[in-house]
């Protein structure tokens, strides 16, 4: 076991390290290039259409802003809360502005995924729509870049069970036995009937519940952030200064801080952002195939948000507490810490506020990451296997909230980040479509989009 321990750890210093980073980061800054930088000019007209998108457009499942929803309940998870917190900690304050530089070129990427997602969408037996990267790699290179479909598809149907499973239920019966002495035990039968009453309802049913829980609890987060961020007002001043500065330059020891190289601060800012929005992996594409929209640039201008709000917003609030408050020279890393800056900020209730928020995020990942799972598997099986893969799902995150997961964490990572190479390459090799698209959406006002761009 420590040899394969030691092997695929390797493979994960290799598909998380500086190659992978550049090559999320070029693609990304690729496709905002060849877009003409339109994510950021138009993201006023992304929350436009997100606050239109309650409602059906077109063909298709759940309406466009739940299909935001279920890809944010999938993103806005631990990332949020530990993920920032262990850049800050690895990379020094320097890593919040990384993160910032990866979520700005991460809109492109995401809008360029939804976009190919609802073009080369295509239904299945049951009349269900589907889509993402095994989709728009199939029905947009053609057969003989299949094989990277399938790929793509075989890594996520295995690193679900980790990333959004297994370690998600994990994290919850650790933090919940931590902070309020709940057997984990009794937290794995809780999820367990908890996910069952939302999956086995199938994406109709998990965007609905997405659509009512992510807003309330990322409105709920962001507001219990900025409390913490009024009380400490005096420190943002320095917090900002030291994230801009510390970027650039290496951050000196300091308390419980060890310092870290320039280089550190843009791995982990790097690579902390893009595990928390997940530009580029190339899940969200799967949720939003499903959105009843009237185009693929409708829905790329509503799926872009999603890394906007997720790490422009819910991230930066997160890494300004961590800073402003003071205790990111503690020495804590991981939810820890930022439990420590809230604590400290909130005496009493912060900590406990910090370990429901987690819970209620690792939740809502379960969820998404379920939908992501099943139509990974579906690209091979058909609809047949769906429930199958769901009562297995449920089985599992009892297993996860039990067991030892540190071989099955290492494992799903360096499969969570092998998704993103097959999709990265589907995204350049199919940028032309992308580019196309969006200037006849937008040199026709929005007129030539319409819901017959699925392939049948």
């Amino acid at each position: 076991m420590e040899a394969l321990t030691s092997i695929v750890g390797a493979i994960n210093g290799i598909v998380w390290g500086p190659l992978m980073l550049v090559l999320i980061l070029g693609v990304g800054f690729f496709l905002m290039a060849g877009l003409k930088f339109m994510p950021i000019l138009k993201l006023g007209t992304g929350f436009r259409l997100l606050f239109k998108g309650r409602e059906t457009q077109g063909e298709g499942q759940i309406s466009p802003f739940n299909a935001l929803m279920t890809s944010l309940s999938a993103t806005i998870g631990t990332g949020n809360i530990a993920g920032v917190a262990t850049a800050v900690y690895l990379g020094g304050p320097g890593a919040l502005f990384w993160m910032w530089m990866t979520a700005l070129v991460g809109m492109a990427t995401k809008y360029a995924e939804a976009v190919l997602a609802v073009k080369y969408r295509e239904q299945d037996e049951l009349g269900n729509f589907v889509g993402g990267p095994m989709y728009y790699i199939k029905n947009g290179l053609g057969a003989k870049w299949a094989w990277l479909g399938g790929a793509f598809a075989l890594f996520g149907a295995i690193a679900a069970f980790g990333i959004g499973n297994g370690v998600q239920a994990n994290g919850v019966a650790s933090v919940l036995e931590a902070n309020f002495d709940v057997n984990p035990s009794v937290t794995g039968v809780i999820l367990m009937v908890l996910t069952a009453a939302v999956i086995l309802g199938g994406i109709t049913r998990i965007g609905a519940v997405a659509g009512k829980l992510v807003p309330f609890m990322a409105v709920s987060y962001i507001l219990a952030g900025l409390l913490v961020l009024a009380i400490n007002i005096d420190g943002i001043g320095n917090a900002l200064n030291l994230v801009f500065t510390h970027a650039f330059t290496p951050s000196a020891a300091e308390g419980g801080f060890a310092g870290a190289a320039v280089w550190m601060a843009i791995r982990f800012g790097v690579a902390r952002g893009v595990f928390s929005n997940e530009a580029g992996l190339g899940s969200a594409p799967i949720a939003h195939a499903a959105a009843s929209t009237a185009g693929p640039v409708n829905q790329g201008l509503i799926a872009m948000l999603g890394t906007f709000i997720d790490t422009i917003i819910v991230c930066t609030i997160t890494g300004l507490a961590i800073i402003a408050s003071g205790a990111w020279t503690s020495g804590e890393s991981g939810a820890a810490l930022t439990s420590l800056a809230f604590e400290t900020s909130l005496p009493g209730i912060g900590g406990a506020l910090i370990a429901v928020a987690l819970s209620i995020f690792a939740f809502t990942t379960i969820l998404g990451w379920s939908f992501y799972g099943e139509k990974c598997v579906g690209f091979f099986f058909g609809p047949k296997a769906l429930m199958p893969y769901r009562v297995m799902w449920i089985v599992m995150i009892y297993f996860g909230a039990t067991a030892d997961l540190g071989f099955i964490w290492l494992l799903a990572d360096t499969l969570n980040a092998m998704m993103a190479i097959p999709n990265l390459i589907a995204l350049a090799l199919l940028s032309p479509v992308v580019f196309k698209l969006t200037r006849e959406f937008f040199a026709s006002g929005g007129a030539t989009e319409g819901p017959g761009t699925q392939t049948k």
